[in-house]
């Protein structure tokens, strides 16, 4: 909104001509997403707590896991609402609001923040873990995923040619197939990112380092010189996704302001599908799909361990983990929940940077 309101007003005072300039309305949309988290941080947890939000703690018959956990009934949970308000404002006042990729991707936290808050508001009106019914939340996904796909596969041809990470100019060319493959990148990134969603501050630390990652693809991808000269596809106009970006990392930050351990407010299903939801949708819009698989690794993992421990109990009636999802397998081996969130956040900060230099390892 400050874009279009302030930026014509160059012609009366130059300093307003900073507007065009994304890396500065990125730095701000960060800095004010942080800001605005840390002054509704308090009131959203008091409401929260008035409400008897409470997160449930499943016992599943591990006694030392429950005892490691039993304090956090107490929390509040469903602060996504929290994160999802700092950063849709944020993007409001610094985002050029009328670029088609951020009223995408504002679209997506909207759709699956409103799929989150359900599923939350049933786990805890009716005290069960359950929820919304899986099978919902997965139509639900989905649906979001086509219907993106759809779009891009219609805007141009260019959207259904997948580039190969450290590959230049090799592309995979999925047809019609790409309004599948990006419903599975869109779903499968947001229910990564919720499995992980099981320690103080572990998946939004994650988060954070595949924003900032991620807000660098766009900026560059947006960027006719830096794109040529990379020799990665350009994208016209995903460079404003660099702001939103910033806006998920600076609100990202605030929350984990509340959220590090011992935590006073967790982010719930509100906030887990949405975040994942909208970094499978980054991705795509900025032609790095198959480069969150690396990026995102963490969460990647931590998926798999879910499907593998499944899949093998029901084939062979044995575990591979101690407890999945697999942060869970670490606590289990008698490491802190600190150690083991820590020692994630150093491996997503090294899966970000190698994800950096494909930029120009290709």
């Amino acid at each position: 909104m400050l874009y279009s309101l302030l930026y014509p007003l160059k012609k009366f005072f130059i300093g307003f001509n900073l507007f065009q300039y994304i890396t500065f309305r990125a730095a701000m949309a960060g800095i004010t997403a942080f800001l605005l988290s840390l002054w509704i941080g308090p009131l959203v947890i008091r409401f929260l707590s008035g409400l008897n939000l409470k997160q449930g703690i499943e016992r599943a018959g591990f006694s030392k896991l429950y005892e490691a956990h039993a304090g956090k009934e107490k929390v509040p949970t469903m602060g996504g609402l929290m994160i999802l308000g700092a950063m849709l404002l944020s993007v409001f006042l610094w985002a050029d609001i009328r670029n088609r990729f951020v009223i995408l991707c504002s679209g997506v936290v909207l759709w699956l923040g409103a799929v989150g808050f359900v599923d939350d508001y049933l786990k805890f009106s009716k005290k069960n873990s359950k929820g919304l019914r899986g099978s919902y939340k997965m139509a639900a996904q989905l649906l979001l995923g086509i219907t993106i796909g759809f779009y891009l596969y219609h805007d141009s041809p260019v959207w259904s040619d997948v580039a190969i990470p450290f590959f230049k100019n090799w592309f995979w060319a999925l047809g019609p197939l790409y309004i599948l493959f990006v419903a599975v990148v869109i779903t499968g990134s947001s229910n990564a990112v919720n499995l992980t969603d099981g320690l103080d501050g572990l998946a939004i630390g994650c988060t954070l380092t595949i924003a900032l990652t991620y807000a660098v693809f766009s900026y560059v991808g947006g960027h006719w010189g830096f794109s040529h000269y990379l020799h990665i596809p350009h994208i016209a106009g995903v460079g404003e996704l660099a702001v939103f970006c910033a806006a998920l990392f600076g609100a990202g930050l605030g929350f984990l302001w509340f959220n590090a351990h011992p935590a006073s407010l967790f982010m719930g299903d509100m906030g887990s599908l949405s975040l994942g939801g909208v970094l499978g949708a980054v991705a795509i819009f900025s032609k790095k799909e198959l480069l969150l698989v690396l990026v995102g690794g963490i969460f990647v993992v931590e998926a798999l361990s879910v499907i593998l421990q499944v899949g093998s109990y029901k084939l062979r009636k044995q575990r591979i983990f101690l407890m999945a999802p697999l942060h869970h397998h670490f606590q289990l081996l008698g490491l802190k929940e600190t150690k083991v969130v820590i020692r994630f956040w150093i491996v997503s900060i090294l899966l970000a940077l190698v994800g950096l230099a494909t930029l120009k390892i290709q």
